[in-house]
């Protein structure tokens, strides 16, 4: 199996939605308190911004001119002031496998992408969050080398 990554598209978007609306569904049933169910997560026009800002970076995986996988990045920078230095961070901002391809590299493949794309940036590091209830997510981010830098609480006041 061949699995090709490249940037994403204007042309994409209709192929991509169900990948946005799989994890978007994710996040609905682990909070549904935070999260809103929708059908479309991701607007056209949110997503054509998203494209055109030069600190985001959508990459879909493709098998056989079929997308199966997309990861969206954002490259921000930490100001130095009194108690932080400064420091550039690659944010993973959403990663996606199709329900249907799971399970054959195509996560990895991605994630060594961007990997690989954030040393080209020179970044300092490439951080992610993901819910304490995703465990397969978390098991997934711990065997390709990630490790857990902090954590959020809450408590949530009713």
């Amino acid at each position: 199996m061949d699995i090709c990554i490249r940037l994403a598209k204007q042309s994409d978007y209709e192929l991509l939605l169900p990948l946005f609306k799989q994890i978007h569904e994710v996040h609905v049933f682990v909070r549904p308190d935070l999260y809103k169910e929708n059908a479309t997560p991701v607007e056209q026009p949110f997503f054509e911004k998203q494209l055109m800002d030069d600190s985001q970076h959508i990459f879909v995986a493709m098998i056989n001119k079929q997308i199966v996988g997309v990861v969206v990045t954002k490259k921000e920078e930490v100001i130095e002031n009194t108690f932080v230095k400064a420091r550039s961070v690659l944010f993973i901002k959403s990663l996606c496998v199709a329900d249907t391809h799971r399970k054959n590299g195509i996560g990895k493949k991605l994630m060594t992408y961007v990997f690989d794309f954030g040393k080209s940036l020179k970044v300092d590091s490439i951080e992610l969050g993901v819910s304490e209830q995703n465990s397969s997510a978390i098991d997934f981010y711990h065997s390709i080398g990630m490790k857990t830098k902090s954590r959020k609480m809450e408590i949530i006041l009713e």
